[in-house]
């Protein structure tokens, strides 16, 4: 696999029309946003990146107008994702947008890799008779053979039920209580999902579901580096 030369684009996605609990994750491309072009933070990683937007290297492209259905919103994302051939960082947007994104990414990538950080697996067949809520978009997209495997880290919510589910796909979970910061090899093209409640509520008090014993904004950081860093990947995600 060669190496990707084209730059990555920032894209918001505000939808949460599948969101079970509370409304909310549609306004988190702007707050995101907000705290990015501040001032007060340095654009230069601790890996020594300098992401200064002025030096390019990647390109902010705005907020999709995505309706608020899911049905509406996966034709709107699918169709602005299959027009972009570079690696994109997209942000939700409830968890249902994956399903779309990862619609559209496995028409062009082959065996993809998930790496999912979250509280909760989302495998839900349904949730309350709804398949399409923000609860399932794993389970959707592991039946339509979307994604080759499933990695998931900072579960702590799992029903019987989604154990199940997680057997049926062949699901590697880490739980945040047994997870020693080690991921498992991870190559080839990979798609990075992370939900904010995959973190201790003390590290993101303003999510909908508050789940506690989440994992440190430390240990997620690590995780991504840890998949950034492996040989030649190419990195997919949200």
């Amino acid at each position: 696999m060669g190496a990707v030369e084209l730059d990555p684009i920032l894209l918001g996605l505000p939808y949460d029309g599948s969101s079970s609990f509370m409304r909310g994750p549609a306004l988190a491309p702007d707050a995101v946003r907000r705290v990015l072009y501040r001032g007060s933070g340095n654009w230069t990683t601790e890996l020594g990146a300098d992401l200064d937007p002025g030096l390019g290297g990647w390109t902010d492209a705005g907020d999709l107008e995505v309706p608020d259905d899911p049905e509406g919103a996966q034709r709107a994302i699918r169709g602005a994702v299959g027009g972009l051939k570079c690696p994109i960082v997209a942000i939700g947007g409830d968890h249902f947008v994956t399903v779309p994104l990862l619609a559209e990414l496995a028409t062009r990538y082959r065996d993809i890799t998930i790496v999912h950080v979250d509280a909760h697996p989302d495998l839900y067949d349904d949730l309350d008779g709804n398949p399409l809520s923000h609860a399932c978009p794993f389970a959707r997209i592991m039946e339509a053979g979307h994604a080759s495997r499933l990695v998931q880290v900072g579960i702590r919510c799992l029903t019987a039920h989604q154990q199940e589910e997680a057997d049926r796909f062949g699901v590697e979970i880490h739980t945040a209580a047994t997870w020693d910061g080690d991921l498992a090899e991870v190559t080839g093209d990979t798609y990075l999902s992370t939900d904010v409640d995959g973190l201790d509520p003390s590290h993101a008090p303003g999510v909908s579901h508050h789940e506690p014993g989440g994992l440190t904004t430390r240990q997620v950081v690590g995780l991504v580096h840890q998949v950034a860093g492996r040989a030649d990947p190419r990195l997919l995600g949200e």
